[in-house]
């Protein structure tokens, strides 16, 4: 008899369990489930989604942590089965894994999934991760998010209504995380060093191609994450997400890097540069995945796979917390051993990874719009061939990694980016001499069209001196061996491709300030080629050998300014220094 009532209590225990999960369920429908999958949440309903969560489970917190552009303020919602939400405390133990939504809120897929997941940990329909912490940024880009429409997203199949790509100011705030010209921005790197996560999502929505998958993943590009950390990147956790979709009858592919091309002909994996959200975390030793859906594919469809793709790096990183913890606690100091910091990458042509790729037979025809030839897919002629996948990447510059930088001051919106991404330095306090290696900008290249609200520097090449150096009170020391020192090297190294100098922090030593009039000039520049043969030497060999200066006469005379004690030292004259190792 106490065996059919323990039975029978146990029976009701489960059906109330039961009962109480599916009421929660229906006290927390998404705007996704009641359209049936047709649309996407607003800002205003997907916070008061969160904070409606937040009172009736403690195991949820929503806060806001900044300001953005839009003037209302970013948040962050926590997940932890603890209910503590001290990170400096609980991050010690557990993984932390950030979710980012509506970086491009026209991407809306993973704001709707992420409401989902959130809502199946907290009612128990999934089992609540006893080794991790869920955070998200439910909506990052605000401003594009309140900027709703129907149709500037030409090619996605769904939501009805969604935001938009730029954000209040117009920028795309997923090319901003290494220059911040926003608040976005700033607001993130307080919550990201605040949450410091092990792994980090970006979920958003592509096409370059069509195929069959709905789902492609980009994750940053082991090789640039480096080391260990690379090696478990590419041959642990990308085939383990890969293997747990599979079993959840999910496919997915790499992020399929073609524009206006058959992706049967081969492509190579994007490379995340730190402007980009995933390359910005990579130099925190962060695991850093970008979720691309296809915008081709039904939109509840979307959804459905990015919350799958969620749960399933959810999984893993229960499973391989302590492993992953361990990977990032030695990378802090790895670069203590390194002699040289890659500057530049491209294809390693010498490597590449076969795919057995799921896609559709395209034929090339005649445009009748342009008359010039136009791809065609036939989702009627599915293939699966192999296809080769260009992932692996090697460093073509490096430079040799000094003990400190020293920058001159007045440059203080770098302060505050350093105070941002907790970059310790020190103010000189007194006027200092120290020998130094110091930077020429010998050449640069700069985009003819405006890039994100700058007019970008590309190819930066320097020319390096050893010389002594009259430091002021003032002048800030930044000492590279820290855990930020891979932030510092991309930063203030201007051949980096995402350097400071590269966006523009530095432009005005690129103009001179003072000039000559040729008719004072000429007599001074006489009396130099006179009073200096070599110079006369060098003159007259570069006059032979290059016929534009030999043909043109202010060429001539500004080069023997240049030559003179005239001009000016502060013109190409990059105004940070290097410290070298002994």
């Amino acid at each position: 008899m106490l065996k059919y009532t323990f039975l029978i209590a146990t029976g009701l225990i489960l059906f109330s369990c039961k009962q109480k999960t599916e009421q929660h369920e229906s006290n927390f429908p998404t705007k996704f489930e009641l359209s049936k999958g047709t649309e996407t949440a607003t800002y205003q309903e997907t916070i008061a989604f969160y904070t409606h969560l937040a009172k009736e489970f403690p195991e949820i917190n929503i806060q806001t942590i900044g300001d953005t552009d839009s003037g209302k303020p970013l948040h962050i919602v926590t997940f932890n089965v603890d209910g503590d939400f001290n990170y400096q405390k609980v991050a010690e133990d557990k993984v932390v894994l950030l979710i980012n939504n509506g970086i491009h809120p026209g991407e809306s897929d993973g704001i709707d999934a992420t409401m989902l997941l959130f809502r199946d940990l907290a009612t128990k329909k999934l089992d609540a991760p006893a080794k991790t912490i869920v955070a998200t940024i439910p909506i990052y880009n605000i401003g594009g998010a309140l900027n709703r429409n129907t149709s500037t997203r030409a090619n996605q199949n769904g939501p009805k209504v969604y935001g938009f790509r730029g954000n209040t100011k117009n920028y795309d705030l997923n090319r901003d995380f290494i220059k911040a010209d926003t608040k976005n921005a700033l607001s993130f790197a307080k919550i990201f060093h605040l949450v410091n996560p092990d792994l980090f999502i970006d979920n958003h929505v592509s096409n370059g191609a069509d195929y069959q998958y709905t789902l492609t993943h980009l994750f940053t590009q082991h090789n640039k994450l480096g080391g260990n950390l690379g090696g478990y990147l590419n041959n642990k956790l990308m085939p383990k997400l890969e293997e747990l979709l599979a079993s959840e009858n999910w496919d997915i592919t790499p992020y399929v890097n073609v524009f206006n091309a058959v992706p049967e002909n081969g492509f190579s994996q994007f490379i995340d540069h730190p402007r980009y959200s995933t390359g910005y975390t990579t130099l925190f030793n962060t695991f850093g995945l970008m979720v691309e859906t296809h915008m081709l594919k039904p939109y509840d469809k979307r959804v459905e796979g990015t919350y799958e793709l969620m749960k399933q790096v959810l999984h893993i990183a229960e499973t391989d917390g302590e492993k992953i913890k361990e990977l990032r606690k030695k990378a802090l100091t790895r670069h203590t051993n390194w002699t040289y910091y890659p500057t530049k990458w491209e294809i390693d042509s010498t490597k590449s990874t076969v795919l057995n790729f799921k896609g559709y037979k395209a034929d090339t025809l005649q445009s009748s719009v342009t008359g010039f030839s136009r791809l065609k897919y036939n989702r009627n002629e599915p293939y699966t061939k192999q296809v080769n996948y260009q992932n692996f990447f090697k460093s073509i510059d490096s430079v040799l990694i000094p003990k400190a930088y020293i920058i001159k001051k007045g440059y203080d919106k770098i302060l505050s980016l350093f105070n941002h991404n907790k970059i310790k330095f020190e103010i000189l306090r007194q006027d200092t001499l120290l020998t130094v290696e110091t930077y020429s900008i010998k050449n640069y290249e700069s985009r003819t069209e405006a890039y994100e609200g700058h007019y970008l520097h590309y190819n930066t090449k320097v020319n390096t001196a050893i010389k002594p150096i009259n430091f002021t009170e003032g002048d800030i020391l930044v000492y590279t061996n820290q855990p930020g020192f891979r932030y510092i090297m991309e930063t203030l190294e201007p051949e980096a491709v995402d350097s400071f100098f590269n966006w523009n922090f530095f432009d005005p030593i690129l103009q001179q300030k003072e000039g000559f009039s040729p008719y004072v000039f000429e007599d001074e520049a006489e009396t130099m080629l006179k009073n200096d043969s070599l110079l006369l030497r060098s003159f007259n060999t570069k006059k032979e050998n290059e016929i534009e200066f030999r043909s043109n006469w202010y060429n001539q005379l500004n080069w023997l300014f240049k030559k003179s004690e005239h001009y000016e030292k502060a013109h190409m004259h990059y105004p940070v220094y290097r410290i070298l190792k002994n």
